[in-house]
């Protein structure tokens, strides 16, 4: 199984999560009144002002809104500044054929990593023009295998959509259709310690059975917690950093852009 850096198995790993980019092929494109490529810009600047020597960066989806070769070649040029091997998940508005191409001759697409004592598993819970996600067998096998191959690792699973609810009412249909089945596979193996996901535009973190369950905000827009109908929070874009110890803790926080003045624009290019 690759491994991602030489770190000892009894060293911490430090990893960066950067979520739903929504990057447009065209740089001065905006989401609701934002520049994608700004903000996520800002929040590149805010890691490598805040985060050194970063073992691992991911990218849990929607690092495009359009879909296009020209956003995903941004998206691999500009977080290419965070010296990290990084790893792709593909969300609801991505084009998973495009991504690929875009991927070509890297590791970005590799679903299965290992980083000191810890392994990482990436799923793909993106439906072809669908916005709710669902893990096909062909992935919960994947997941499986990945679990039982290391059991003495300590294992992080990563995907797009939310597999619990998370008190938006309007993000209720729209999440993971069939996380019973997610936690069926996950209810077997005690070496997972944690659950991360993107698509919500926000931070969450809550526990089930033990393993911990995190979402993360979004690089750009940010969803308003707990809403009924679909709102944009006035939070500022951020990212998440995870430090993985050798012995299973976990330790993680969320940071956010500080002095990001964004003003919504309901009625421009909606989400």
């Amino acid at each position: 199984m690759p491994s991602v850096s030489t770190l000892n198995p009894d060293a911490a790993a430090l990893l960066v999560q950067l979520s739903d980019s929504h990057l447009f092929a065209e740089a001065d494109t905006q989401l609701l009144g934002m520049n994608t490529r700004d903000s996520l810009q800002r929040v590149i600047d805010r890691v490598l002002a805040r985060q050194p020597k970063i073992d691992l960066l991911l990218a849990t989806g929607d690092l495009s809104q359009d879909g296009t070769l020209a956003s995903y070649q941004a998206f691999r040029d500009m977080t290419r500044q965070i010296p990290a091997p990084a790893r792709w998940i593909p969300g609801n508005h991505d084009e998973p054929q495009i991504m690929a191409h875009a991927a070509i001759n890297s590791a970005l697409l590799e679903p299965v990593v290992d980083v000191g004592n810890w392994r990482i598993t990436l799923l793909d819970s993106a439906v072809p023009g669908s916005v709710p996600g669902y893990l096909q067998d062909r992935q919960l096998q994947l997941l499986a295998q990945s679990l039982s191959e290391a059991p003495t690792r300590h294992h992080l699973v990563c995907f797009h959509h939310h597999p619990v609810s998370i008190g938006c009412a309007w993000m209720e249909p729209i999440g993971l259709r069939n996380p019973e089945a997610l936690f069926a596979v996950l209810d077997r193996f005690p070496q997972v310690k944690a659950v991360l996901w993107g698509h919500v535009h926000q931070e969450i973190d809550r526990e089930r059975n033990g393993v911990r369950l995190l979402a993360s905000p979004s690089t750009c827009i940010q969803f308003a917690p707990g809403s009924e109908d679909f709102k944009v929070s006035e939070e500022a874009p951020g990212y998440r950093w995870l430090r993985l110890h050798a012995d299973g803790r976990l330790e993680t926080g969320v940071e956010r852009v500080e002095g990001f003045v964004f003003q919504v624009d309901y009625g421009s290019n909606g989400y």
